[in-house]
């Protein structure tokens, strides 16, 4: 790969792109320098997909967004590398010649547990030993550790963040994200509940992880690009019955208006637009009220929860 400056590669799996990984990125480009390329091969989808037996992480972004995380962190190219069985049945020895046929790294930097090739023989002990011989140093970046609400230390890895965001724990999540978790979607037609109790919602169809079930504050990112708080309701909705998990947002503070003409954002479309919602923080549990009327009230508490914490400092974006 023709390059102006010498070129450090991280190989891996990057889902979420968490303090780690944004560390690796960080130790590769002061290796290289800003004349430097800093190239990362994301694996997509996850190799556990090619494996029989082990279940396949939800994946907390997308190859899309993963990319502009990765970006943002100081990569100049993300290349998705395509697991096949053919590429998990190689050898270590074939995986890094195909490494530096490819890309001639100067420089490869991984974590202390990176593994490769067939049966996940290869380490970074292989990989020091096989850069003597192929002519590129390796760098291996400590862990990231990181403290939660509750003290507990723990090393940032895209396990222990769907770990957390599976349990609801979006503000440690955040922690080790280094940013609020985010589902980004697609606003698309629900049943329309909403709208006739005074409180109408974007339904949001997406590809990320689902956090637990409960009803969460977020920041709402519109396709235009303005902010508003919004109040997210995750899971199955038990006061009428729906059974699906769905994300529904109801946009706080927006002028909206009733009946088919009913548009949540001015000048957007009523379905069809891009939405991201960065949940800040877990507020309650889903409940079945008794009614229509209890369910009102619920929410317009929620509403003003909703409006203390992202006026509080952990609505800050980073």
């Amino acid at each position: 790969m023709a390059s102006q400056g010498p070129v450090a590669v991280s190989i891996g799996n990057f889902d979420g792109v968490h303090v780690g990984h944004v560390s690796l990125l960080r130790a590769a480009r002061d290796r290289v320098g800003p004349e430097g390329r800093v190239v990362v091969v994301a694996f997509h989808p996850h190799p556990a997909s090619l494996i029989d037996g082990r279940e396949v992480p939800a994946a907390m972004t997308t190859l899309d967004e993963r990319a502009a995380l990765l970006r943002a962190a100081g990569a100049d190219e993300v290349v998705r590398l395509e697991p096949t069985r053919q590429l998990l049945s190689m050898s270590p020895h074939a995986f890094v010649d195909a490494l530096v046929d490819q890309f001639s790294p100067a420089v490869v930097v991984e974590g202390p547990d990176f593994r490769f090739g067939r049966g996940r023989l290869g380490d970074v002990a292989f990989l020091r030993a096989a850069g003597k011989v192929l002519g590129f140093d390796l760098v291996v970046v400590p862990p990231v550790d990181v403290t939660l609400v509750d003290h507990t230390v723990v090393r940032a890895s895209s396990t222990i963040a769907r770990w957390l965001i599976a349990h609801g724990r979006v503000i440690d999540a955040r922690a080790v994200l280094g940013r609020p978790y985010r589902l980004c979607g697609v606003v698309v037609r629900g049943d329309r509940r909403g709208r006739t109790i005074g409180f109408p919602t974007a339904n949001l169809q997406t590809q990320n992880m689902l956090p637990a079930d409960g009803v969460y504050a977020a920041i709402a990112h519109l396709s235009h690009g303005a902010l508003c708080p919004a109040a997210v309701n995750v899971g199955t909705r038990p006061t009428v019955d729906c059974l699906r998990r769905t994300v529904e947002a109801h946009l706080i503070d927006m002028p909206t208006m009733r009946g088919e003409g009913w548009q949540p954002v001015p000048g957007q479309p009523e379905y069809g637009w891009g939405l991201e919602l960065d949940l800040v923080a877990w507020m309650r549990d889903q409940v079945r009220f008794a009614g229509l009327d209890a369910l009102t009230d619920q929410i317009r508490r929620d509403v003003e929860c909703v409006r203390r914490i992202v006026n509080s400092p952990l609505g800050a974006i980073a």
